[in-house]
């Protein structure tokens, strides 16, 4: 069986990024369908490398039944650019620094997250400094595209 390799890309690897895998990651169990997918996150920076996400981010995913604190931010990496199947941005930012550094070969993996899960241009904005609200916000954006991204009729990834 073919496993889809899924990787979910914000600036820091902190907020939106680690919410989007996980949440991912339990769209696809809840689905029966985990076994499909290799799922990760990572950050355009290395700032946060080995640092757990934003406490905000985990107890936001917290009250939605989510547990991501045992995962740490990573900067992507060369290899990651042929080790995944689809690379989401977040934002326009993210993907124009990730077009900046992929191989020509790997750009058509390259995807902002919303065009490719909802077909829209609109960034997932970083809650990074907001309030607790901001966070629930990106949660229920990032829910939406999870949920068109794991189609509940198919067999394969929307994009892949």
């Amino acid at each position: 069986m073919v496993r889809h390799r899924v990787l979910f890309v914000c600036a820091g690897n902190i907020c939106r990024s680690p919410l989007a895998e996980g949440i991912f990651r339990h769209l696809a169990s809840e689905a029966g369908r985990g076994h499909e997918f290799e799922i990760d996150s990572a950050g355009i920076g290395g700032w946060h490398q080995g640092e757990p996400p934003d406490r905000r981010s985990i107890a936001v995913a917290a009250d939605h039944g989510i547990d991501i604190s045992a995962q740490r931010a990573r900067r992507i990496e060369p290899s990651d650019f042929s080790r995944f199947d689809l690379i989401l941005a977040m934002d326009q930012d993210n993907l124009k620094n990730l077009r900046k550094t992929a191989p020509a070969d790997a750009l058509g993996k390259l995807h902002l997250f919303n065009t490719l899960a909802l077909g829209s241009s609109k960034d997932i904005p970083d809650p990074y400094y907001g309030e607790r609200k901001d966070f629930e916000a990106v949660y229920t954006m990032l829910l939406a595209g999870c949920s068109e991204l794991l189609p509940k009729d198919g067999n394969v990834l929307r994009g892949s």
